[in-house]
């Protein structure tokens, strides 16, 4: 037996050189999506899953996109747009219902889950305040793997849709209530930023999230000097060290919230709550005091809304008048702005649809992305979400451990 170091290190670098067999790559098989894209039919929702632009990039990668008729107009996209950029257009709401995806803004109405095959693949919003156990069962029935888009999270651990929506949410608030001070919408008539020698509005943000984010920057943009509010000192401290700037902030304490409340022109309610209602922290009292013409704009009216005085109206008759102040108390701003709203969710969801398609489908996506893994509530018929299992009463289990058991 040879023990010398060297003569086995020599055959070792003679048996290198010898012939091997040569190793092939082997190729992952790429799947081809089927995804229809319904018409929405929620009241007032403008927005489409897709814009023209994704369909043609998912079209020119091998894959099948149906799209309702019509289903773009709220956008202000033709169904000639989606025709050209490789889509087929139907006519038929049943046969949408019927692709292997379904891909579409707000979640569906018990009629389109009728409609719905069987073991399919749903990507839309889930609104766990106010989705029906109804829904959920059939879903359930049906075998149907439900993800929802606000609950799935990027590389960073982030929230990509709900992150991108809070920005257009802020951003269009501030402008919303621009708008409102004008005197031929029953304002006050004054500018948000004014002009050289004026003094400019006084605006309060009610929360440090990305909607108060985003409403705080717009409000700087236009010169209005701006107070923030919030429950918690990290997230105060974040958003001076995102703005670069030092602006007025504190932590919400009655007596210090009122005394700004009576100085302002605009107050944004910007509170999110992780689960349930927003806490109302401005009272009516509060709202009394106010200054008369001034502007409240509740962006958690779909939580409840941080106003005692709060009601929720729409995008037809999107204001009242209460105590002198007017309120503007839409649940859902970013249709407001649907283009744009709909090019951001499209921009988010073409790479992630582009990769599913590279692992195969969606069940190897689920499989191998955590982030996307997170957004999903029923896999195949079975509840994986805890939050949605205790709020009905219903068998769940772990998705981690449902896909173990799989394998």
């Amino acid at each position: 037996m040879i023990t010398d170091p060297e003569i086995l290190k020599q055959l070792m670098q003679q048996g290198s050189l010898l012939p091997k067999e040569e190793m092939l790559e082997v190729v992952r098989k790429k799947g081809n999506l089927y995804i229809g894209i319904p018409k929405e039919t929620s009241f007032q929702e403008r927005r489409v899953a897709l814009v023209p632009e994704t369909v043609s990039l998912l079209v020119a990668n091998g894959h099948r996109v149906k799209v309702e008729s019509k289903s773009g107009e709220g956008s202000n996209f033709s169904d000639a747009d989606y025709s050209e950029a490789g889509a087929e257009i139907c006519a038929d709401k049943s046969e949408i219902f019927k692709c292997a995806m379904i891909f579409k803004v707000a979640p569906p109405s018990e009629e389109e889950v009728e409609m719905m095959s069987g073991n399919q693949t749903l990507i839309s919003a889930l609104q766990i305040s106010i989705q029906p156990k109804k829904i959920l069962q059939k879903l359930m029935e049906k075998k149907i793997t439900a993800i929802a888009w606000d609950y799935i999270r990027d590389e960073g651990g982030v929230f990509p849709v709900v992150r991108t929506l809070g920005e257009i949410a802020g951003t269009t608030s501030m402008l919303v209530a621009g708008e409102l001070l004008s005197s031929f919408n029953t304002g006050k008539g004054i500018m948000l930023g004014g002009v050289a020698g004026v003094q400019p509005a006084e605006v309060v943000v009610i929360g440090s999230g990305t909607v108060g984010e985003y409403a705080t920057r717009a409000a700087l943009g236009l010169g209005a000097v701006v107070k923030v509010f919030d429950n918690s000192q990290s997230r105060l401290r974040r958003l001076q060290n995102s703005l670069g700037s030092r602006i007025y902030t504190s932590v919400i304490q009655p007596k210090v919230l009122a005394k700004s409340l009576r100085r302002a022109d605009v107050v944004i309610g910007a509170l999110r709550a992780p689960l349930g209602r927003t806490p109302c922290v401005v009272s009516e009292e509060m709202v009394q005091n106010m200054k008369s013409g001034s502007v409240i704009v509740d962006v958690s009216i779909d939580q409840g809304g941080c106003f005692e005085t709060s009601k929720v109206t729409n995008h037809s008759n999107p204001t009242f008048v209460k105590h002198g102040i007017v309120h503007y108390c839409v649940p859902n701003i970013p249709s407001r702005v649907s283009r744009t709203a709909s090019f951001a969710l499209s921009n988010i969801f073409s790479p992630i649809l582009i990769e599913m398609g590279e692992k195969g489908g969606c069940k190897e996506m689920i499989v191998s992305d955590a982030g996307f893994r997170s957004g999903v509530y029923i896999y195949k018929g079975v509840l994986t979400n805890e939050v949605l299992g205790k709020v009905f009463d219903l068998r769940y289990k772990d998705i981690e451990l449902l896909l173990m058991g799989m394998k």
